[in-house]
């Protein structure tokens, strides 16, 4: 009996319709950025300076737009583990081929789970700069890269054979942090001279899960709410009490249990709490 095929699912459908709708869209902007050009460069009401000028504008605008589009669009596409670590080793094949780089690449699991556009390209660009920062520190014969996914991160371990001087405060590495940082990853250096240096990088394959409102993670009666939705306007209690239509020893026990319950010291604690 032959085996059933596995059918795409909807989500996968979907997204496939979404970005084929995304490459039609821009192909046509594309195709009205260069009939503009075309108008503007033939048009003999303009002379070269103007044509220029015009043209110049037209073009960048185009290109500003196409940019903030593949920003996007690599965004919200899923890249399967592999098929992205495919791409590092081609994007690395010029240092391989034509440098005196030995570089050994560790596959990733073919079961790994897909990352999402972001992570990917970011941990690209991430091993190209580690490589050229090992490659610029001099005697840098050998780099060993390898991924893996444990299912929420992805796991990105760098390590040469050169002279094992790097520091995770080395400038050559300010740009990398930044990029694991800006994605709220981890990265670990750790060097032994005349041996090499390894870099250790997390990146989370998941954006980070948004603090739930005090208002909803903590059980608060109506009074309550209505006490704590000024506290958070920075309203004193004489304020709340005439706003509310309470007394001032009812604002100041409602504010007391407010504390209690979101475990805050102060008033400014509870505003933060409650935002």
């Amino acid at each position: 009996m032959e085996p059933v095929t596995d059918l795409p699912s909807p989500a996968s459908r979907r997204l496939a319709a979404e970005h084929a709708g995304t490459v039609a869209e821009q192909a046509d902007r594309h195709a009205i950025a260069l009939e503009s050009i075309l108008a503007i460069l033939r048009s003999t009401r303009l002379d070269d300076r103007g044509a220029r000028t015009m043209a110049t504008e037209v073009a960048t605008t185009a290109l500003v737009g196409l940019r903030m589009a593949t920003d996007e669009q690599r965004s919200n596409l899923l890249e399967p583990v592999v098929g992205a670590f495919a791409r590092l080793r081609v994007d690395l094949h010029p240092l391989v081929k034509y440098g005196d780089l030995d570089v050994q690449f560790v596959e990733p699991p073919a079961t790994g789970r897909a990352l999402p556009g972001e992570v990917a390209h970011a941990a690209r660009a991430i091993v190209r700069s580690t490589v050229l920062a090992f490659v610029d520190q001099g005697e840098t014969r050998r780099v060993r890269i390898q991924w893996d996914c444990d299912g929420l991160n992805l796991l990105i371990g760098i390590r040469d054979d050169g002279r094992g001087e790097l520091t995770a405060h080395d400038d050559s590495l300010r740009p990398i942090a930044e990029r694991v940082s800006a994605l709220n990853g981890a990265l670990a250096v750790s060097s032994t001279p005349g041996w090499g240096s390894s870099l250790d990088i997390r990146l989370p394959l998941d954006p980070p899960i948004e603090p739930e409102p005090l208002a909803d993670a903590v059980p608060l009666s109506g009074r309550e709410r209505d006490v704590l939705r000024l506290v958070v306007t920075g309203a004193r209690n004489q304020a709340i009490a005439r706003q509310l239509g309470i007394s001032e020893n009812t604002v100041k026990f409602h504010v007391s249990n407010l504390l209690r319950k979101a475990g805050a010291r102060s008033r400014a604690e509870l505003a933060a709490l409650a935002r």
